[in-house]
């Protein structure tokens, strides 16, 4: 009996351990991210271009439309008429064929010819590659706030452990110090200067963890649809990115730019939208088509034997002759917008190169220091390693030790401060030029 029972625990063990093997990490498990993982998830939570995709949706819709209004329409009309009986044919009201009239007609109406509508779809068509642009306009600038979000997490990674090696640098110094007041080489001044230093470590490790908790909360805010998600980063800052001649990013900035798009086809729908106040004023034609059933009695035949089924035509010619202004009127309007829109272009153009020129300058200069300030972190390392040599020798104060400690600090913060101001000249530079 106890082997059956021991075999029993035995294989349920067994079962709780390959279930937590192969379970999914539950909801408080930290999700870990990569850059892409984070565009993905912004992507899909972000306000600003959903609300963007919505527009150019319902731009899209607006075509539909417009196109819709260019070709022929059917419509089947039902309608009664009771007209009181005043003992004549007509009843009381002479305009109407008797006491009861019957409607039941398929009715066809299409524009023959009709320039303002045409010219308002293709205004619709080019509002809506309007939108689309402004779309990719709104996902480009998503692309640089979650990659400035997620470097500036990972920058705040990077200092807490930057402060707590430190810290832990200045645990060992103190260390020393006490071995050496013991032994009788050091004053007690030189303890209570590690002590201090120690403490002030301690404080910017509490400093650090803070912001980074802070640069957490807000950059979850974007990437989880709920509150309170708990993620990790995956630290690629030290991946290197080839910035390509600023020639090529001259050309792929002037091809695939999304506010010229949206600049230049402001322009065409502007154009469109002048064209079609000027067709107002021109004359339209028209024309209906009626089958079915027009008479006094709901019937293919009447009393007689007549046929009560049957078809009629018409065609309308349009033609405006006075409206106190009001078409000239949007004919200015529309032109003025149309002058605005050029004028946005023009300043658009002179933006891009301007943001073009700064943003390759910044990733150029940042990429250039970049080895510079390896080397610097790497010669204050050396460096406090050679000054704590010289103070367990009896050569160097504790004021070298701490300043060769503070020096490191400061050149591993810059350092990091170096890669991250690379990576986000490189997303500035390609919000205008797209991924490179």
């Amino acid at each position: 009996m106890r082997f059956i029972l021991s075999l029993c625990c035995l294989g349920a063990a067994l079962c709780h351990t390959a279930f937590a093997q192969t379970a999914p990490p539950g909801p408080g498990a930290p999700v870990a991210l990569t850059l892409d993982d984070a565009l993905t998830r912004a992507r899909a939570y972000s306000q600003q271009v959903y609300t963007a995709e919505i527009a150019a949706r319902l731009a899209r819709e607006d075509a539909v439309q417009a196109r819709a209004a260019l070709l022929p329409t059917v419509n089947w009309f039902n309608q009664f008429i009771y007209t009181q009986p005043n003992g004549t044919p007509s009843g009381v009201f002479v305009s109407n064929d008797g006491p009861h009239v019957y409607n039941n007609q398929a009715v066809v109406h299409g524009e023959i010819y009709n320039p303002a509508t045409r010219a308002s779809y293709r205004a619709a068509l080019a509002a809506e590659a309007l939108a689309r642009a402004k779309a990719d306009v709104a996902a480009r600038g998503l692309i640089a706030v979650v990659v400035q979000d997620y470097y500036a997490t990972l920058a705040s990674q990077r200092e807490v452990a930057n402060a707590q090696q430190s810290l832990k640098e200045a645990q060992q110094f103190l260390d020393i110090t006490r071995k050496q007041e013991t032994g009788g080489e050091v004053a007690h001044a030189d303890v209570v200067k590690a002590e201090i230093l120690a403490e002030q470590r301690r404080r910017e490790v509490g400093n650090a963890q803070l912001a980074l908790e802070k640069n957490r909360i807000a950059f979850g805010v974007i990437l989880f649809p709920d509150y309170g998600r708990t993620f990790t980063l995956v630290d690629d800052l030290e991946k290197s990115v080839t910035i390509p001649p600023f020639g090529e990013v001259q050309a792929m900035a002037g091809r695939g730019n999304p506010d010229l798009r949206a600049a230049q086809a402001a322009i065409e729908q502007q154009t469109h939208e002048v064209a079609a106040a000027r067709a107002a004023r021109l004359p339209s034609l028209s024309f209906d088509y009626f089958y079915g059933i027009n008479a006094n009695e709901y019937a293919i035949y009447d009393r007689e034997h007549l046929r009560n089924l049957g078809s009629a035509a018409q065609a309308q010619l349009n033609i405006p002759i006075w409206t106190w202004g009001a078409a000239r009127s949007k004919v200015r309007q529309a032109e003025l917008r149309l002058e605005l829109a050029r004028k946005d272009l023009t300043f658009t153009q002179r933006q891009l190169l301007a943001n073009l020129n700064s943003f390759y300058m910044e990733a150029d200069t940042a990429a250039l220091q970049m080895a510079s300030l390896r080397r610097s972190l790497d010669l204050s390392a050396q460096s406090l390693k050679l000054t704590v040599d010289r103070y367990e020798a009896g050569e160097a104060t504790a004021l070298e030790v701490s300043d060769a400690q503070t020096t490191l600090a400061q050149a591993r913060t810059a350092y990091d401060d170096g890669l991250v101001r690379f990576h986000l000249a490189v997303a500035n530079l390609q919000t205008l030029t797209g991924v490179f």
